[in-house]
């Protein structure tokens, strides 16, 4: 890493740690005392700075708000068996990060930028960061348009941010799910590979209509035929079938998940068989009926891994065999959850000690 940063840091006067419940923590509700921010004006990255968690001024006019420039990430510090702090693979979120920014005509974040300004404010607030089974420190940087200006064409000005707040567990119960046979994620060509705000608010009304027929979400499946397996909810799918770990190839409809990446690095280094390739509904459909279908989940970095108990089809819903503790998804998760907390080796060197 280069030297370091500068970063103006103007500390709350008072902390809001007190009215945080670690027996009760709701996910995305209240935030840790500080926020990073940084501008890109004139062609250049600003003077980056942390100041107090807390509401800021945009214009009217804000392009973001008009025309969706806008992008994010979702990652986690987590508090480790030895007492510190560590991120789990955080430059492969600066990654994706300027790959949606590359999609979306925005600036690119330099490595020593995101770094340093994620690690300070984590620093900053490693009090924030919960102890108990399950639950981390979410962090949330984003980036979004300045210019407040009425007109179709990329924004000159950016604000770059970042903010955290402690999460326990996203699900706590396995999901029902159903594939979309109508609305349409994101199609070949589009921008389903970038994490843009756009992406997440054209999939709500969907989902909010599989809520109301009593599912958690959906599984969506491909713009021009919906015959294919694309991403279960916010989450990439995988499927266990006859002992081989099947998902959705990558492609620019689909979101490339550093849990994903994760989970597919420990099938391997397990000896599976894992396939990423296209995958059918009726694949899907005639392994249950047939009961090759072993594990149905969802991999993503608020939920990890989430477990999925129930699939619907054409009206008809298809039920999955309970698991247990042998199971690929239960034993990659407390893989996982033993590498991040420092109790299992790092082989893979997927954590950053803050």
């Amino acid at each position: 890493m280069t030297e370091t940063l500068t970063i103006n840091i103007h500390r709350s006067p008072v902390s809001r740690l007190g009215e945080l419940d670690p027996a009760n923590i709701e996910f995305g509700k209240l935030f840790s005392d500080h926020m990073f921010a940084v501008d890109f004006v004139n062609g250049e990255w600003q003077e980056p700075q942390i100041v107090p968690y807390g509401d800021m001024a945009v214009s009217p006019a804000n392009s973001a708000l008009h025309y969706g420039q806008a992008i994010f990430e979702g990652m986690k510090a987590y508090r480790t068996a030895q007492g510190g702090v560590a991120l789990f693979r955080p430059l492969d979120n600066l990654l994706r990060l300027n790959a949606s920014a590359e999609r979306m005509c925005m600036p690119a974040l330099p490595e020593e930028l995101f770094m340093q300004g994620l690690t300070q404010l984590v620093r900053l607030d490693a009090a924030w960061v919960p102890e108990a089974a399950d639950t981390a420190l979410y962090i949330r940087p984003f980036m979004f348009a300045t210019d407040g200006l009425l007109g179709v064409r990329p924004s000159d000005t950016y604000r770059f941010m970042i903010i955290t707040c402690p999460v326990g567990a996203f699900y706590n119960k396995p999901l029902r799910v159903r594939f979309e046979e109508k609305y349409v994620r994101s199609a070949e060509g589009g921008a389903g590979y970038a994490k843009n705000a756009g992406n997440y608010g054209a999939a709500m009304y969907p989902t909010k209509l599989a809520q109301q027929q009593g599912y958690n979400q959906l599984i969506w499946t491909d713009a021009s035929e919906h015959r294919y397996v694309e991403e279960s909810g916010t989450m990439n799918a995988i499927f266990v079938i006859n002992n081989r770990i099947i998902t959705p190839a990558l492609s620019s409809s689909i979101l490339d998940g550093i849990t994903r990446r994760s989970v597919l690095q420990l099938a391997r280094d397990w000896g599976m068989p894992v396939e990423e390739r296209k995958v059918s509904t009726h694949e899907i459909i005639e392994a249950l009926q047939t009961g090759t279908l072993q594990e149905a989940f969802g991999v993503g970095t608020a939920a990890t891994i989430a477990p999925i108990t129930a699939i619907g089809y054409e009206g008809h819903d298809y039920e999955l065999a309970a698991v247990d503790n042998s199971a690929f998804s239960r034993r990659a998760a407390a893989a996982l959850q033993a590498i991040r907390t420092g109790e299992a080796e790092d082989s893979h060197r997927w954590m950053v000690e803050v």
